[in-house]
């Protein structure tokens, strides 16, 4: 009997050894129809075949997985099988030299990736979850764009992931060949590309291998590494793809796919693979080689009427175009395109107006991509080409709390900006003066992170160091899901090129400017966190950094207020009435003592956006300050010397800028961009 049950078990064992060793796919004559392929988000297939993960639409994902589990090892706390894939890819790229993000091959708990997001995301991860043990994913990924915050080498390499966008190993893109010659491959070349992973359970070693197409695997890897996938890989996963676009329109195609279990993966029949697409690039219409429409239509029509016609075409549609110019073409836009997309800067199409210009929504002909337009006037020509040089600078930012600045246009007297449209419009519409839409204690702070990361990215995250100098509500736009989105950045350092004549010699906005920045005309990362402690009290409290009382015609400084209702005790009762009941109050004390200490009047007794960051996640905390603490002048603050003095400088200062009661109010309040 015992012997039995030993031959029984054992047969059970082989079988389960036999199984596991027995898996594997192949899709090798496309992917039509797709049989056991779950596709979601914009991944389609294609009449001939071929697995689209993404198409020309812009901060779009998409995901195609293997609907059924495959099993990586004989227990959850067994080592993981060893396991091979390979699969041709091809990008195309509406721009020749630039992409829109990449693919990544990709083993995940689960068949989806519904919280993976676009641009340097992948599709993989988001900025909550990056990073975190728990995702149980392991990744390959073909990466056309370089993300400083992932540590990327270069925006064309190819990275092996365990949980992170940080890459555990990565290589530049290319390959071996038969005389160990390394040989560089473009990513976004538009030519299908063979790439193999290999995964070893004995030794414990990925390699990741890749080749043009129609070359047979080389003998050496590309990219190599030792890690023990035990510990990440479940005992059933699923495996797939993932990949997502940016701002730049791009295509990202999978020919054919194979993955096995215990051995390596089939090889793919390249002869029987579905053909690409040609692709066409746009050409250049006559229109814009000759500075007038088309006039074909137009023969029948005297010469008289053709003439006034063309100039006065002319004349509407008039750019500015120098030589210096060219080398920025690919972040020009077209006025003729922008005039449309705003229907002629109608009024009713207008989003807001301050002091660098008006900004219109639109909608771009084609693309049917949803855009907001920032018209600035600029009457000197000095520094116009590093005005224009920063502008592509920064719109080569990536980081989901900043409104994308896509590019420009120059006509006449005018600079045109544009930027992708957020349909939630700007935070100081949801706080101030009884608003019909107000945001909960959630929604706030989840808005307050948002703007300290974008703040964080721009003084320490990105290649330089940028200044905002203008951080505040009207400044912060809400996207489709409430994310804070800080814009207009570095626009204010963009003047220093030539100023604006709709704004002080200061640039920036009452309330909101530090002490030293009112004295010495000088910004820095200290005058950008003052802001933000104005920004944070005015979102706790919905009220405005500085209020005219138009019956007494006194100053309202609410940075004073809240410090006074500390000083009694009682700061929980600045926090806005109109946010409801729920929230933590700790928390809110947190943002509001926060607040207080970002507004100091010493820049260097406030704190930086990498210690502000710490605060509100949690990651630190503030340090334990009462009133008391901030009445010595050998403590943190002096009540005398700090906040005292801010409103000093405030109202003996700043407002000799201004005559009249009336004016000073109207400037104080006029909020806006």
């Amino acid at each position: 009997m015992f012997l039995k049950l030993i031959t029984i078990i054992f047969f059970i064992l082989l079988f389960q050894s036999l199984k596991s060793s027995s898996q594997s796919l192949t899709y090798t004559n496309g992917f039509n129809p797709p049989n056991n392929i779950s596709l979601q988000g914009i991944t389609t297939v294609t009449p001939n075949g071929l697995l689209k993960l993404t198409n020309t639409t812009v901060q779009k994902t998409g995901h195609a997985f293997y609907t059924k589990p495959i099993r990586f090892k004989d227990s959850p706390n067994g080592t993981v099988f060893s396991f091979s894939t390979t699969f041709v890819f091809a990008i195309h790229s509406q721009i020749s030299i630039l992409s829109g993000h990449g693919i990544a091959f990709v083993v995940a708990p689960k068949p989806s990736l519904s919280s993976g997001t676009a641009s340097q995301y992948l599709g993989l991860f988001n900025i909550t979850n990056n990073g975190n043990s728990s995702n149980n994913i392991f990744a390959v990924e073909l990466d056309t764009i370089r993300s400083t915050e992932f540590n990327d080498i270069d925006d064309n390499h190819v990275g092996i992931d365990i949980d992170s966008l940080t890459s555990v190993e990565s290589f530049r893109a290319g390959w071996w060949d038969e005389k160990r010659q390394f040989k560089n491959l473009s990513l976004i070349s538009r030519k299908p590309m063979q790439v193999w992973v290999d995964y070893d359970g004995g030794t414990n070693k990925i390699d990741v291998t890749m080749a043009p197409f129609n070359e047979d695997k080389p003998s050496k890897p590309l990219v190599s590494t030792v890690r023990d996938l035990s510990a990440v890989l479940l005992q059933d996963m699923f495996v797939g793809f993932s990949s997502a676009t940016g701002s730049v329109l791009s295509e990202h195609f999978i020919l054919g796919w194979s993955f096995a279990v215990n051995k390596n993966a089939p090889p793919l029949d390249l002869s029987k693979l579905p053909k690409l697409p040609r692709f066409v690039p746009k050409k250049i219409s006559e229109f814009f080689k000759i500075g007038m429409p088309l006039i074909s239509l137009f023969l029948i029509f005297s010469a008289i009427f053709l003439i006034c016609y063309i100039v006065r075409r002319k004349r509407k549609f008039a750019e500015e175009l120098e030589e210096w110019e060219k080398e920025f073409g690919k972040n020009r836009f077209r006025f003729k395109d922008l005039y449309y997309a705003t229907k002629g800067f109608k009024e009713k199409d207008l989003l807001g107006s301050g002091g660098f210009g008006s900004v219109y929504k639109g909608v771009m002909p084609g693309t049917k991509l949803e855009i907001a337009v920032k018209k600035v006037s600029h009457e000197s020509r000095q520094g116009m080409k590093e005005f224009v040089a920063e502008i592509v600078s920064i719109g080569r930012m990536s980081h989901r709390n900043l409104v994308p600045l896509l590019g420009y246009c120059r006509r006449r007297g005018e600079l045109l900006l544009v930027y992708d449209y957020m349909p939630n419009g700007s935070l100081d519409k949801y706080l101030y003066n009884t608003p019909e839409v107000t945001l909960n204690w959630k929604q706030r702070i989840k808005v307050i992170l948002g703007v300290a990361s974008g703040l964080f990215y721009l003084h320490e995250e990105w290649e330089q160091v940028v200044i905002h100098r203008d951080v505040k509500a009207s400044n912060v736009l809400l996207d489709a899901e409430l994310n804070g989105r800080l814009g207009d950045f570095g626009l204010a350092r963009l003047y220093d090129h030539g100023s604006d004549p709709q704004t002080t010699h200061v640039v920036g906005t009452l309330g909101y400017l530090a002490p030293e920045h009112t004295r010495t005309g000088r910004a820095t990362t200290a005058t950008d966190v003052f802001a933000f402690g104005a920004f944070l009290l005015e979102v706790a409290c919905g009220r405005r950094p500085i209020e005219i009382q138009h019956e007494t015609d006194e100053t309202f400084l609410l940075v004073d207020w809240v410090f006074g209702l500390w000083t009694k005790g009682n700061i929980l009762a600045a926090k806005d009435p109109n946010m409801g009941s729920e929230f933590d109050e700790k928390e809110v004390e947190m943002v509001l003592k926060l607040g207080l200490l970002c507004s100091h009047s010493d820049p260097r007794a406030r704190p930086t956006m990498r210690q502000v960051l710490h605060y509100l996640r949690g990651d630190a905390k503030l340090p334990e300050l009462t009133p008391l603490d901030l009445s010595g002048s050998g403590m943190m603050f002096g009540f005398q010397d700090g906040f005292s003095e801010l409103g000093m400088s405030y109202s003996s200062s700043v407002f000799k800028g201004f005559t009249g009661g009336s004016s000073i109010a109207d400037s104080l309040l006029s909020g806006g961009r």
